[in-house]
């Protein structure tokens, strides 16, 4: 391994510590089970990484945090698609990338993943790149909270140029869209990939500026939240809304076909599955009631920072 990747390596290790003890501070009653693995030689992939899971706890009804570092002697399609000429290559990749599911209806779900994808082409030379970001995905729709997780965005991407932040935001509001429902899976962040333009140690430090914006950018929400009073119509609601989520992970998500089509580990590329989700058919919304708004305010593209 090359001091370079040595140096992601240990910061994302660290990044994974960090949030899972605030997450497990902040439930206050279940605690994270770590489950580290190891792939051999012989294996599609080799490497090593850890699964931390929480579930059944009393603000998190389940919560995955997972560090992976893997090796391949040929990169998925998933990851060649804007970069054709490597193609075939070896490769590396490593990355932390969690999905946490709440209790209560009016925590909202989040996504963040950062990550680094190295491939050595034919000529030898390294190719190293970056990718990532967070979203959140409500499940009723409070404008205060989509500011806050996008404001802390904002100001994570800052110093690394002002043209940042609304392109990565549409970026977002692009990736994590239900063609097949004509939907916004939430109400978006940032999301960015292939990126390499600030050279290597520019890049990391953009990666490591939005993981460490994380922590920021979610909690708040969760302590504003969590206690708030709710009933079976609101829970029927988020189990509902939720089917959509696992719609999106197994359809379009590209972390998810990355892992399943380079022989990852299946367990921890599936941690992201909320444990109780429902469908139903053709489910109608109360015109004026908070389901409705949350689809036909929140579940749209919008300048939150305006």
């Amino acid at each position: 391994m090359t001091p370079l990747a040595q140096s992601v390596r240990s910061y994302l290790m660290g990044l994974q510590d960090r949030i899972t003890q605030a997450i497990e501070a902040q439930d206050g009653a279940a605690q994270f089970l770590s489950d580290a693995w190891h792939k051999s030689a012989g294996e599609p992939l080799q490497g090593n990484g850890v699964t931390r899971i929480l579930e059944g706890g009393q603000v998190f009804e389940r919560a995955g945090c997972g560090f992976s570092h893997v090796q391949g002697a040929k990169l998925p399609p998933s990851a060649t698609q804007h970069r054709p000429e490597l193609a075939g290559a070896p490769f590396e990749a490593m990355g932390v990338s969690l999905v946490f599911h709440p209790r209560n209806p009016y925590v909202p779900t989040v996504h963040m993943n950062v990550r680094m994808i190295a491939a050595t082409p034919a000529d030898g030379k390294t190719v190293a790149w970056f990718g990532g970001g967070m979203d959140l995905t409500p499940y009723y729709g409070f404008t205060e909270d989509a500011v806050h997780f996008h404001q802390t965005c904002h100001d994570a991407l800052a110093p690394f140029g002002e043209q940042l932040y609304p392109r990565f935001k549409t970026w977002c509001d692009e990736y994590f869209f239900l063609k097949h429902r004509n939907e916004q899976r939430g109400v978006g962040g940032i999301f960015f990939d292939d990126f390499s333009e600030l050279g290597f140690e520019g890049s990391f430090a953009m990666l490591q500026s939005v993981g460490d914006a994380f922590l920021s950018a979610y909690l708040p929400i969760v302590q504003r939240r969590q206690n708030t009073a709710y009933g079976e119509r609101e829970r029927e609601h988020q189990l509902y809304r939720r089917g959509r989520y696992v719609e999106f992970n197994l359809v379009f998500d590209r972390g998810t076909h990355f892992g399943l089509q380079s022989g990852g580990r299946t367990e921890s590329i599936l941690l992201s599955m909320p444990p109780l989700v429902s469908w139903s058919y053709q489910r109608p919304l109360e015109a004026g009631s908070a389901e409705h708004a949350l689809v036909h305010e929140f579940l749209v593209r919008r300048d939150w920072l305006a």
